[in-house]
């Protein structure tokens, strides 16, 4: 048991230390949480989007947006 916590520490830690594999995977994330909330926000109806200021036109076209355009101001964070 000891070997193998010690086997995944160290694997661990090389990807740790390549920071890519992290960054990869909340780029990936955000694109899935970004995508959903995007089909959410298609499903509203007329009297919802009415109340948080968007017409069906802007819905549509928001969820149109292809999953890997994520808000320039989401700076990595995960919004699901």
């Amino acid at each position: 048991m000891f070997a193998s916590l010690h086997t995944a520490t160290i694997a661990t830690r090389r990807v740790q230390s390549a920071g890519s594999a992290p960054r990869l995977l909340t780029l990936v994330r955000s694109a899935l949480a970004a995508h959903r909330q995007r089909q959410f926000l298609a499903r509203l109806d007329d009297r919802t989007l009415a109340d948080i200021g968007l017409t069906r036109d802007q819905a549509v076209t928001e969820a149109e947006r292809p999953m890997w355009d994520i808000p320039a101001n989401w700076n990595g964070r995960i919004l699901a």
